[in-house]
């Protein structure tokens, strides 16, 4: 702690991304990356950036991507707006759409993310606890909110809520925004944007880090009616006007034109995560119904911080939560179908 900071530096409790270990022949299942490349169409675009274009600076509203992301969803570019990954774009809406002196309303057991953003923009907040089965129940959120916000599939669990209980959290709260957080959306779930046009206070945000397999390059999107995203411009170009780089906005807008490899890939997430689940399941595990590139499981017999040492023991790391409520829980992500044999054959050891 030093006297230079400002006071408010002192209070506030960062977030912790998933470790990027530096060891090599490690199976890596806990961050949730893709286990396939990029789209050869979006890898060919950003080589072809690689230029003596680079001294300038690209363009500041990244056109070429909003109008990328418009025609992927039918939608206008107007209702489009990209910035450097989507917890940025996250950040500008807590900023710039959750500062009414009212709690957001979030679930209990969500994107950690959501707290430390409430902290650094000093927002009340009021974590809602799912349910039994870690579901979200609509009717909790009828209440005096500032906004509400969770991921769709959430996360950590992988649990969908339905596009039909998300129109009616919408009716029930029109006089503030509700933030659907669509990390995950394309390995199971129908995306929200459907009902943009209908419903004006509906913010919806993607990342092209899961399904589009870009993690590494940092883009995240919002779609919402005119107005919410004129909100989230002011503040992103009083903020850095140049979020996206040339590299960047074009291999973005390559990876949505790439429709075919896009698919390919996300069913090959889907059908792993499909076979995980039944063989984890008959070795006993628990397995929450996951329309997400991870899986969150509990063994009955099992500790769930010995089991994932021991998995980490023999070279596969999963992520662990120490959180209330789920601290038996492992998060998996979805590998190949070689890297999912390697985590089943080290729980086989495991478990004995």
């Amino acid at each position: 702690m030093s006297k230079f900071w400002s006071p408010f530096v002192k209070t506030l409790v960062p977030y912790v991304p998933g470790e990027q270990p530096k060891l090599a022949k490690l199976v890596k299942l806990n961050t949730n990356e893709n286990p396939y490349g990029p789209s050869p169409l979006a890898l060919a675009a950003m080589r072809a950036e690689l230029s003596d274009d680079l001294r300038l600076y690209p363009d500041p509203n990244s056109d070429r991507l909003k109008q990328a992301v418009a025609a992927y969803y039918g939608v206008p570019a107007a209702q489009v707006f990209v910035g450097n990954g989507s917890d940025e774009v996250l950040a500008h809406a807590f900023h710039g759409l959750f500062q009414h002196g009212q709690p957001l309303l979030f679930p209990d057991i969500s994107y950690s993310f959501y707290p430390v953003y409430c902290g650094l923009y000093g927002i009340p907040f009021e974590p809602i606890a799912l349910d039994n089965n870690f579901q979200i129940r609509v009717e909790d959120y009828q209440r005096p909110n500032g906004g509400i916000v969770f991921p769709n599939p959430n996360a950590p669990t992988g649990c969908l809520l339905a596009i039909e209980a998300i129109e009616r959290l919408l009716q029930a709260n029109p006089d503030t925004v509700v933030l659907v957080d669509e990390a995950y959306i394309d390995f199971g779930g129908v995306s929200a944007i459907s009902l943009v046009d209908r419903y004006p206070n509906l913010l919806v945000t993607q990342t092209l880090s899961k399904s589009r397999s870009l993690a590494g390059l940092r883009v995240g999107i919002a779609v919402g009616q005119p107005d919410l995203i004129e909100a989230l411009e002011r503040i992103k170009n009083s903020f850095n006007s140049y979020p996206l780089d040339r590299i960047a906005i074009a291999g973005a807008a390559a990876a949505f034109d790439d429709q075919a490899y896009f698919t390919q890939t996300c069913q090959q997430v889907i059908s792993s995560r499909d076979a995980l689940v039944a063989q984890l399941q008959q070795q006993g595990f628990e397995v929450l119904p996951s329309a997400a590139n991870f899986i969150f499981a509990r063994h009955p017999q099992q500790d769930a911080a010995e089991l994932a040492a021991g998995l980490r023991a023999h070279g596969v790391i999963v992520r662990h939560f120490k959180q209330a409520r789920i601290e038996q829980f492992l998060r998996i992500s979805i590998g190949t179908p070689e890297q999912n044999q390697a985590l089943l054959d080290a729980l086989g050891i495991c478990l004995g």
